[in-house]
């Protein structure tokens, strides 16, 4: 089992990660606290442990990716967490995007499509001690059970924005989802004004796994 120790040179690490996040562009301190207090070398697998502080992606299994520290604080800025928020994540992966959330004081609901990604984030997780509600099923119909939130985080690349997740946020709630092909997505940021109007914004391309699902890839 992996041995959770936050040693001088991780945190160390973890500070020079943050100030290239801040360089390239990264301004919500909050979110750039977060991720200085979250150790992400405990959601790596022993044998790529080094490479936990780069600002990269890497594989965890399932065909899954924990994303690039960038795209994390990216992302994360753009949904403006305040503490309370109902925040429904789509794609659990390794935890540390929820973890992030969490650490900003939001209520966190997570679903994950692998079954044996599901299982095993569910177990890390409560060893770190982090609470969130964490879900196993096809997120890209959300979380109709659980809405409707404030805020929808969409951490794999979609095809199109699915309907359902826009009936399931609130009037001036945030939608935050890559969408494009396979390859390349366009990140959208998607504030619903009313039941039937939304401003959308779009920012730089990215790069996801695909969202898999009914209303995702197939």
């Amino acid at each position: 089992m992996l041995k959770l120790e936050d040693t001088y040179l991780h945190k160390g690490k973890r500070k020079a990660l943050v100030a290239l996040l801040r360089e390239k562009g990264i301004k919500s301190e909050s979110v750039l606290n977060a991720i200085n207090n979250l150790p992400r070398h405990f959601f790596f697998d022993s044998a790529l442990i080094s490479h936990a502080y780069e600002d990269k992606a890497f594989p965890i299994g399932e065909g899954q990716t924990i994303s690039q520290p960038y795209t994390v604080a990216f992302q994360t800025e753009l949904l403006d967490i305040r503490p309370g928020d109902k925040v429904l994540e789509i794609g659990t992966g390794s935890g540390y995007q929820a973890s992030i959330l969490h650490i900003l004081g939001a209520e966190v609901y997570t679903i994950e499509y692998q079954k044996k990604l599901y299982e095993g984030t569910k177990r890390f997780l409560k060893r770190l001690g982090i609470e969130m509600n964490l879900f196993y099923g096809d997120g890209s119909e959300g979380l109709p059970s659980h809405a409707p939130y404030d805020k929808i985080l969409v951490t794999a690349g979609a095809p199109i924005v699915p309907n359902s997740l826009l009936k399931q946020l609130k009037i001036g709630g945030i939608l935050v989802i890559p969408v494009g092909d396979r390859k390349r997505q366009t990140m959208l940021k998607l504030t619903k004004k009313s039941e039937t109007k939304v401003l959308r914004e779009e920012y730089d391309a990215f790069s996801f796994v695909p969202l898999l699902g009914k209303d995702g890839w197939r």
